[in-house]
């Protein structure tokens, strides 16, 4: 079996031709450009490296090497620009190395900033890409120069073919590693994510303290400060203030605990999931059959985000399914586990649909878990989730 690959037309360089076009010129410029460039490249290579290397036995010489290495990191940047602006490569940075030596040195000590950049595989790809360019622009630059003035007619077919090689040598060794690259871009997004969740869920603590328990005890406080001062010329009113206030302090009492549930339920720390999630169903406005096959309990960070999310879920299913049957399935799968939700409401319910399913999703995915939703109109609506399994205590996937 064949595959093909799609090429989008804007990245698609136009044919060469006899014609001399400015893709041809400018291919010819980086081909002539191979040789004093390498030559540079080389020399710096082969000098910081080598001596690094020799070295490796002082004091100096790790340091050195290291030094070494971030040049050749700095000389990969240069390359792609020079391939981007003169052969029309599109290439991707790779992720900045973490902290400067400054920065390295005040956070995690020389010992750790050496570790890091001796162990940089773009700076290494990028030694490797040093030393293979000089025979190569030495070759490149001899058959341009010839072909320039001796097969002129044949020079836009000759600079394509060079070129291509130069674009194929640019993309194996210095474009970033795409899956290292996107597992590096996604944590730094799930990062963010974390951080503003967390900020949100600070911000709706204090704003349910403030708006609710709190602003009632304080108009507690006051109640019996008047009770207090008629308990002498008016027993009867201050009795009646007394009573109010024993009933403020049941409705205070009970926003506390409705409160302290939303932050973590009692009932989840004790008796795990099963229990946790039978005490969530009984709240819905259609009945829900809850099954929890699991032999042991997932660790907590992992059991909490599997609580609130099914929790939220049949939030969603009261205020909006319309549903007459909902049921919950949570299981392991290997090192996964899994959360199924389903309902036989009305359905049409999206990520975009302003039911908090956008929301969900983005804290699954902070923590490396996946969100899916099938819900056709009409019904019915079936939403997994799945959570990396971690075991209890250990912190170990």
């Amino acid at each position: 079996m064949t595959a093909s690959i799609t090429v989008p037309d804007n990245d698609r360089l136009p044919p060469a031709r006899f014609a001399f076009g400015r893709h041809t010129w400018t291919e010819v410029a980086h081909l002539l450009a191979n040789l004093p460039i390498a030559l540079v490249g080389f020399v710096y290579v082969a000098f910081t490296i080598f001596t690094g290397v020799a070295l490796s036995v002082t004091v100096i010489g790790l340091p050195l090497l290291a030094l070494g290495l971030a040049g050749a990191r700095r000389l990969g940047k240069a390359e792609r620009a020079r391939a981007r602006a003169l052969l029309g490569v599109r290439i991707d940075e790779p992720s900045p190395l973490h902290g400067s030596l400054h920065g390295s040195q005040r956070r995690d000590g020389l010992v750790s900033w050496l570790w890091v950049g001796l162990k940089d595989p773009v700076a290494w790809r990028s030694v490797l890409y040093s030393f293979i360019r000089l025979p190569w622009g030495v070759l490149t630059f001899t058959i341009t120069l010839v072909s320039l003035f001796v097969l002129w007619p044949v020079l836009p077919f000759v600079a394509r073919g060079l070129a291509n090689a130069d674009r194929a040598m640019v993309r194996g060794l210095l474009s970033p590693s795409d899956e290292l690259e996107r597992r590096v871009a996604e944590l730094e997004s799930d990062r963010g994510v974390v951080v503003d969740t967390a900020a949100a869920d600070l911000r709706r603590i204090e704003r349910d303290l403030h708006d609710g328990a709190q602003a009632r005890l304080v108009a507690l406080a006051m109640g019996l400060g008047l009770a207090k001062e008629k308990l002498l010329e008016d027993p009867d009113a201050a009795a009646r203030m007394v009573d109010e206030a024993h009933g403020e302090v049941k409705v205070a009492l009970q926003e506390l605990r409705d409160l302290a549930r939303g932050i973590h339920p009692a009932v989840l720390t004790d008796r795990g999931l099963d229990a946790a999630l039978s005490s969530v169903a009984s709240r819905c406005t259609a009945p829900v059959k809850v099954t929890v096959d699991l032999t042991e309990r997932p660790a907590e960070a992992i059991e909490g985000i599997a609580y609130f999310t099914v929790s939220e879920l049949l939030q969603n299913v009261s205020k909006h399914a319309q549903a007459k049957n909902v049921s919950v399935d949570v299981w392991r799968a290997n090192d996964r586990l899994l959360i199924q939700v389903q309902d036989d409401g009305r359905g049409g319910a999206s990520l975009d649909g302003g039911t908090g399913m956008a929301g969900l999703a983005e804290r699954l995915g902070a923590v490396d878990g996946l969100f899916v939703l099938d819900s056709p109109v009409g019904g019915p609506t079936i939403v997994t989730a799945e959570l990396p399994w971690r075991e209890r205590g250990s912190g170990k996937r």
